[in-house]
């Protein structure tokens, strides 16, 4: 073997664990389990069938569904013979799918169903380099030429040797471009970040170190896999160190999966922790008396016990002895009814996620670490590991990687896990990376400790009519404190003050309605709503910034922000430009006072 690829280490794992499961999904009601060795067997086979549908090393292939065996087969398959994989988002739209695969000029793309096709089908005369789609198992049957079906695209590897796939592994080099990962595109068309085998297995390793991952530990696949963090997730740390992965049936199916899998290690976006957050809040604080009473004994010695494994000490007897007790009496009962009875290594990533929330979670006995990177190096640059972890902050640097600090506050990344750069952009890439470089765009700082806190993002500076420089990504957060809001959006860009967005939490303002007895319906303009987060904002969120920083006025809206409305990405980031010119009405409104 030329070099250790993520291709090269599953067909190891094969070797050395053929027996034991790699990954399970859901068959008539029963988890179905996979190993190791036929694993390894379908991505060869799907490998075989590539090179009969003529993909070259070096060309590109799209995939385009829910997360799926099939999904991670045909990723490692392209990558083992030297071609490049990208994931597309299911919720894209015909055009987005379009850009993606004729920018990639990809000849081949998996898709899941009929209704993803669909999107292919509907650009088809705009994709003059495509020649191939095929669906993944159990979709309906598609009549068209250009179509195959999964057990028809594997009917083509019979025609190919399988000594022509080792050719293919064996010429792979660790500076070759493994994989796409197409950026979510909050300020223009996505761009192809360009990850190299070495990139993956490097990162992949690290990652195996930063959460201590074990052969017997497994997790959910979930989250798009067009994210290079999911993929990091359900792919390559999973295949360095050999744990199982359940493929979830859907997203709505998510709660239910969990609680039947019970994962070891769960990763999640800081939406997926708010909506357990509120879920579970919920519920605790229907407890009343003595019952309550407990609830907030077994919580309150869960937080000081975790706040002293944070910082990698042990609790004295006696609060072992009460953390223990609460433990058994509430907590390992609210865990596995949450799917996290088993969780020993939990993980936020992607966005920001309230400190308050982790410290909420900690109460469950839930340490949740937040690790901070971008698709530029390969997910993760900071990471609060177990035993040393800072709430308010993202980490300190992961070992092997170089961060820094620029001048004007923008953190500066170099490693093996920076990128080549971005496909067909030069532009793009001269600015991201100097000297080898990343310029994350993000801005931060270091505490005495070492842990770095974000700031704030570059481009979303708001620049007053005063000419204050204000960073809102801090004053978001706090409105979202409040479990009626959904997404808050600051505004202020050449305006003599700060206003807000917002939206309502479908669960949180159900729960505001019924208590204060009033209708759902028109809730975002109903007055004790308006004086609940006015008394927010002034008591709250306010006081925690400086004057020129407070929010003065806010409209709360009356739906949520949406993909459809171009409003989020995929990865459901806000699209701050998006959101200015669709309630440019709103915002005026504002200020006209």
């Amino acid at each position: 073997m030329s070099i250790e690829s993520i291709p090269h280490r599953l067909f190891l794992r094969a070797q050395e664990m053929g027996s034991q499961p790699a990954y399970y999904e859901r068959v008539d009601g029963t988890w179905q389990p996979t190993d190791w060795a036929n694993y390894a067997s379908q991505v060869r086979e799907a490998a075989r069938a590539l090179i009969a549908l003529g993909v070259e090393a070096g060309d590109k292939v799209c995939i385009l569904g829910f997360n799926r065996p099939e999904w991670v087969i045909f990723d490692i398959a392209a990558m083992a013979i030297g071609a490049v994989p990208a994931g597309i988002y299911t919720t894209c739209s015909p055009q987005e799918v379009q850009y993606i695969v004729d920018h990639s000029e990809s000849g081949v793309v998996l898709v899941e169903n009929a209704e993803q096709w669909q999107k292919i089908e509907a650009e088809r005369a705009n994709l003059p380099k495509l020649r191939h789609v095929v669906t993944m198992r159990n979709s309906e049957e598609i009549s068209d030429e250009m179509v195959l079906s999964w057990s028809a695209f594997l009917k083509n590897a019979e025609a190919v040797d399988a000594s022509l796939v080792e050719d293919r592994l064996a010429a792979l080099t660790a500076d070759q471009v493994a994989t796409f990962i197409y950026t979510s595109g909050t300020t223009g068309p996505p761009k192809a970040v360009m990850l190299t085998h070495h990139n993956l297995s490097w990162t992949a390793a690290a990652a195996l170190d930063l959460v201590r991952l074990k052969p017997d530990d497994c997790s959910v696949s979930y989250l798009p896999l067009s994210h290079i963090a999911e993929q990091m997730f359900s792919i390559h740390a999973p295949i360095s160190i050999g744990s199982s992965v359940y493929f979830a049936e859907s997203l709505d199916a998510l709660p239910e999966n969990l609680k039947e899998v019970q994962p070891t290690v769960f990763f999640g976006v800081p939406r997926i922790w708010e909506k357990f957050y509120a879920a579970v809040n919920a519920k605790l604080a229907l407890a009343t008396g003595a019952k309550a009473k407990l609830v907030s004994f077994a919580m309150a010695n869960a937080t000081a016990v975790v706040e002293l494994k944070n910082h990698g000490r042990d609790p004295g007897p006696w609060q072992a002895f009460k953390y223990a007790l609460g433990k058994k009496l509430v907590l390992n009962k609210v865990k596995p009814a949450l799917g996290m009875g088993r969780a020993r290594v939990c993980v936020s990533g992607a966005a920001p996620v309230s400190a308050d929330i982790l410290k909420f979670f900690a109460g469950l006995d839930l340490v949740i670490h937040e690790v901070y990177g971008q698709s530029e190096d390969t997910g993760p640059t900071t990471f609060n590991r177990p035993g040393a972890t800072r709430y308010g902050t993202v980490g300190p640097r992961i070992a092997g990687i170089d961060v820094k600090i620029a001048e004007d506050g923008e953190i500066l990344v170099k490693g093996p896990n920076v990128f080549e750069g971005y496909y067909k952009d030069e532009a793009a890439t001269a600015a991201a990376l100097s000297d080898g470089w990343l310029h994350s765009g993000d801005l931060g700082e270091f505490d005495e400790e070492g842990y770095l806190k974000i700031t704030g993002r570059k481009k979303d500076i708001i620049i007053t009519a005063g000419g204050k420089n204000i960073a809102p990504k801090n004053i978001e957060s706090a409105l979202k404190g409040h479990d009626v809001v959904g997404e808050a959006v600051v505004i202020g860009d050449r305006r003599k003050f700060l206003s807000a967005l917002i939206t309502l939490d479908p669960d949180g303002a159900q729960r505001f309605a019924e208590a204060n007895g009033i209708s759902a319906d028109g809730l975002h303009e109903a007055t004790s709503l308006i004086a609940e987060l006015q008394t927010h904002v002034e008591e709250v969120v306010n006081p925690q910034f400086a004057r020129v920083e407070h929010v003065r006025k806010f409209t709360v809206l009356s739906e949520p922000f949406s993909i459809e409305k171009n409003e989020l990405t995929p990865t459901l980031k806000i699209k701050r430009s998006r959101v200015n010119d669709n309630y440019a009405d709103v915002i005026d409104q504002m200020y006209e006072a």
